[in-house]
């Protein structure tokens, strides 16, 4: 089943794992939001900033650091997606008793491995 993904700290460098998400989010079926500061796309979606709250999230992927979460806590609490996934580096306890407070899942993995292994 298709589940919309925002990639939170979208990239257009190949180099970085975000931008490897997003292209395999979406050659695996699964629509996503690319939301970052870089200008650019990724997989054909365009970046945008963390502006617009998308009220048909599944999942909110992380690739932004723990140090540099705080000043988007609102806009991902806003988002209400069903889960989170906190990939490695992205670790943030704050965040995630604030997003469970709230009934949202959340869940300390790597989206690049669920994908492979099928568990997404």
């Amino acid at each position: 089943m298709a589940k919309k993904t925002l990639v939170l700290g979208a990239t257009p460098d190949p180099g970085r794992y975000a931008f490897l998400a997003s292209n395999k989010l979406v050659n695996y079926g699964h629509p996503i939001v690319n939301v970052g500061l870089k200008k650019g796309e990724v997989a054909g979606v365009p970046i945008e900033k963390p502006e617009t709250v998308h009220n048909d999230i599944d999942t909110v992927t992380l690739y932004v650091g723990t140090a540099n979460q705080k000043p988007l806590y609102d806009y991902i609490l806003n988002t209400q997606p069903k889960r989170i996934i906190f990939n490695p580096g992205t670790e943030n306890p704050e965040l995630e008793k604030m997003a469970r407070e709230k009934g949202i899942e959340t869940e300390r993995s790597c989206t690049l491995v669920m994908l492979s292994i099928g568990n997404y």
